[in-house]
């Protein structure tokens, strides 16, 4: 049984290619572009969705079948064509040059695996099943969605601000600084400059300094 090793890629301006675009690969080209990616998509018939990117330029559209070669160059490979030998083989021609590659609802075949996502501004939890039932995926993340306040990602980012700031202050790690932080994430951040969060962060700071 192999084991999964949980991470978020970074696509920032990377080179994605979704070979498909219809029901099978529907959403990828969408998930890939909201990661930043530079998007490519290789079919000869496309959805809704992917013709408006396409007319937008928002993505490359090759109004083709793909074709040996094709992968080459590319940072991450999706085949989501509803032939199954096709995306097989730009798997294998992936693979061989080491790109990732994930040929869509085939789990043996994929290097990686789309979760389910809650998002809440950069606060992002993903659910997989490593392609074992999508279905259940899909209803943790509602049930989740369900749990997790709407402001969530706002107070993320006033979290992110003041942890910042404790760093900027006390640069040097240490144990009390990562007491500091732990505790500040357990609180209730506010705006304000003399709010109690960031007053406790200034008062350690200046205890540390002063020892």
């Amino acid at each position: 049984m192999s084991s999964l090793f949980p991470m978020f890629l970074k696509l920032d301006g990377r080179r994605c290619l979704v070979v498909g675009a219809g029901r099978i690969a529907d959403g990828k080209a969408e998930g890939l572009l909201r990661a930043g990616a530079d998007v490519t998509v290789i079919a000869p018939e496309a959805n809704e969705s992917v013709r408006a990117l396409a007319a937008a330029g928002s993505v490359s559209w090759h109004e083709r079948e793909v074709r040996a070669g094709d992968t080459a160059g590319f940072f991450l490979v999706v085949a989501g064509t509803n032939i199954a030998a096709v995306n097989r083989a730009v798997v294998d021609e992936a693979r061989a040059a080491n790109i990732l590659v994930n040929a869509v609802d085939d789990p043996p075949y994929c290097d990686f695996y789309y979760g389910s996502i809650v998002e809440r501004g950069d606060l992002q939890i993903a659910i997989s099943t490593a392609g074992e039932s999508p279905a259940l995926a899909q209803r943790l993340r509602k049930e989740i969605d369900a749990q997790l306040p709407p402001d969530t990602g706002e107070w993320l980012a006033e979290v992110g601000k003041l942890r910042r700031e404790v760093i900027e202050m006390e640069p040097v790690a240490n144990d009390e600084r990562k007491w500091i932080l732990h505790q500040l994430a357990q609180r209730e951040t506010c705006r304000k400059d003399d709010c109690p969060s960031r007053t406790m962060a200034r008062e350690h700071a200046a205890e540390v300094t002063r020892k």
